[in-house]
C-alpha cells in the first residue's frame, strides 16, 4: 500500500501507528510484560464486581496513543461472547446510559424553548 498521496505529517502519524503491534491472541499477548500488566489490571477490575454470573469471554488488546502518537498505555479488556447469553436468564436489558458533553446544553435548550419542567 502506498502512502505517497498523504501529507508528510500524516504519513509520520500512520507510520508511528503501524510500528506498534497490537496482540491478537492471548498466547501472543501473554509473552509481553506490558500486556500482562494490562490483563492484571482488567482482572482486578472484574474481581471488584462479585456475585455476577460468568459467561464465555475473550481478550481484546488495544494500544492507546497520546495526541503526538506516542504510546500512552496498553489496554486489555475482557469482553463477553454475547452469543452464549440467553435473554431473561443472563440479562434483562442491554441499556447503557451514556451521554456526550454536547447533549446536555442541547437538552436544556430544547427544554427551555418548550417550557418543560
Amino acid at each position: 500500500m502506498s502512502y505517497n498521496f498523504l501529507s508528510f505529517n500524516f504519513r509520520n502519524i500512520i507510520s508511528s501507528i503501524n510500528s506498534h503491534n497490537e496482540s491478537w491472541t492471548y498466547n501472543e499477548a501473554s509473552k509481553h510484560v506490558f500486556w500482562q500488566s494490562a490483563m492484571q489490571d482488567e482482572l482486578q477490575a472484574l474481581a471488584a464486581s462479585p456475585g455476577k454470573k460468568t459467561i464465555g469471554c475473550k481478550w481484546i488488546y488495544k494500544i492507546k496513543y497520546h495526541f503526538d502518537r506516542t504510546v500512552e498505555c496498553h489496554k486489555a479488556r475482557v469482553v463477553s461472547k454475547r452469543f452464549t447469553q440467553l435473554e431473561g436468564l443472563d440479562f434483562l436489558d442491554t441499556f447503557a446510559p451514556v451521554a456526550k458533553l454536547t447533549t446536555l446544553p442541547l437538552l436544556l435548550t430544547v427544554a427551555t424553548t418548550k417550557n418543560w419542567i
